[in-house]
């Protein structure tokens, strides 16, 4: 069963991460701020899914890391980096939707590809740097198994229990605490921001249906709602059937655009729910193990596979959500893929 959740974890991961990819560097027109970020995300994603996934897997069924102590460091390095990495990009998309929703004006003026790509440079020079412990401290420990024969481990060796705990202590508040915190304030701002676009959507609806009925020119059921533009005053009570195809043009974009913010919104929330529902039983674990090693070492076998399974169904998530929740994606691969054809 393990090999099959593997195996299907790891052809998922590498497939859709890879797709996705291929189609926002190959689709220009879905070069966005907001798809540099996830681009950025399903590399580190796809960085785990080839160099993690294998490498956790061929062990723990042979119980012998046979790799040797370099691949043991690059293992850790690049699984840590790869978590650094997709947390910094989801607090800096968190960041980059709260700025274009609730601050669209100062927000345009910094808000471009270019300072998404420093930005996304920044992320992967700053993750690099957080992560180098990992490759300093990891090494492979020899254990003896139950037929005698020693087989070696890929653990981290820490030189005492007070940096070892004020490590994954660091850890727990760059990567957990400190990001949720971050996430959970912008999505909730942009939340009451919506919120509040819905509620002046319907209030100018009605203010203009009631202008309308009172001008007579439209009966009260028939109209959509529709905006009245000053701009245009004359030319609308002169001809009350371009005032309604104008006003509902008019409501009809600004209905859109909020639809289109909250199909958004509701999909960046559900990746970012479910990285931290992958990633928080890892980071309670290693904690735990640096405070109580003890009982932290009965979780052995099965649930700690199963914790080790469930970090890395992170990298096979985004794809499967892209496809299902966002319909530009969509048309996007079927516009990538129908030129090759």
């Amino acid at each position: 069963v393990r090999i099959v959740l593997y195996s299907l974890i790891f052809l998922l991961s590498v497939l859709g991460n890879s797709l996705i990819i291929t189609v926002l560097v190959r689709n220009r027109r879905m070069r966005t701020v907001t798809n540099l970020f996830l681009l950025s995300l399903s590399v580190s994603d796809l960085m785990v899914s080839i160099v993690c996934i294998p490498f956790t897997l061929i062990p723990n069924l042979m119980r012998n890391f046979v790799f040797g102590t370099g691949m043991c460091k690059l293992v850790m390095y690049f699984m840590g980096v790869s978590v650094s990495v997709s947390t910094f990009n989801l607090v800096a998309i968190s960041l980059e939707r709260y700025s274009a929703i609730c601050n669209p004006l100062t927000s345009r003026a910094w808000q471009t590809k270019s300072h998404a790509a420093k930005v996304i440079t920044a992320t992967w020079v700053a993750s690099s740097i957080l992560m180098l412990p990992y490759p300093i401290s990891s090494t492979l420990k020899p254990f003896t198994r139950r037929d005698n024969s020693t087989g070696h481990m890929c653990r981290l060796v820490w030189p005492n229990d007070i940096i070892q705990q004020s490590w994954y202590v660091s850890l727990l508040l760059l990567l957990f605490l400190i990001p949720g915190i971050i996430m959970m304030t912008a999505y909730g701002l942009i939340s009451l921001e919506l919120y509040r676009g819905i509620r002046m959507e319907l209030s100018t609806r009605k203010s203009s249906r009631d202008r309308q009925a009172s001008t007579g020119s439209i009966k009260p059921g028939d109209s959509d709602g529709c905006y009245l533009q000053p701009s245009k005053r004359r030319s609308v009570m002169g001809n009350p059937s371009n005032s309604l195809i104008a006003g509902r043009m008019t409501s009809s974009n600004s209905k859109a655009n909020l639809m289109a913010k909250k199909r958004v919104i509701r999909m960046l929330l559900v990746i970012v729910f479910l990285f931290f529902l992958c990633w928080t039983p890892v980071f309670v674990v290693n904690a735990w193990q640096a405070f109580d090693r003890r009982s932290a070492y009965r979780l052995t076998g099965a649930p700690i596979s199963f914790i080790h399974l469930l970090s890395y169904t992170s990298a096979c998530v985004n794809p499967i959500i892209y496809c299902f929740m966002n319909k530009r994606f969509r048309q996007g691969m079927l516009a990538t893929f129908s030129c090759c054809v």
